[in-house]
């Protein structure tokens, strides 16, 4: 199985295996306030699922990590799992691939300026991986 796109947004759904995104597809995040900073935001994914995998039980796991300090280890910031199933609708072609889309939305702890991982995962593989960095604005406080 494929992740075919893995995006993060300022809200998303999918309605009617259709996706609703609003102020999608970046991966820069400037902070005005100062840290710590909580950030509400969306993840949208979309997994091409084979004809061979079709009716069968699968395993998703969406996973937001920070990334390792000097002097620590990367710590999840949040974790979204869970299990799909994507039929064979009436009538579809022999062979043809599925899509399965899953979008959510999350408040986001940002204890500090750096650089975040989102890693989509599948039966516990991991097939997708992208990123963002949260930034201070002019003047915003960089303590800790």
């Amino acid at each position: 199985m494929e992740v075919e796109w893995l995006i993060l947004a300022d809200s998303a759904q999918v309605v009617g295996n259709k996706l609703y995104l609003l102020g999608g597809g970046w991966d820069r995040l400037q902070v005005n306030a100062g840290f710590p900073v909580s950030h509400h935001c969306a993840i949208a994914l979309a997994i091409r699922v084979p004809w061979n995998e079709t009716n069968r039980k699968h395993t998703v796991q969406v996973e937001i990590i920070s990334e390792a300090g000097e002097t620590e280890e990367p710590k999840p910031l949040a974790t979204v799992q869970g299990q799909f199933e994507v039929g064979r609708p009436a009538g579809i072609p022999q062979g043809q691939d599925q899509r399965f889309q899953l979008a959510f939305e999350t408040n986001l702890a940002l204890e500090r300026a750096g650089v975040y991982v989102i890693v989509a995962r599948i039966e516990g593989q991991e097939v997708k991986r992208t990123q963002f960095t949260a930034a201070p604005g002019p003047g915003a406080s960089t303590r800790r």
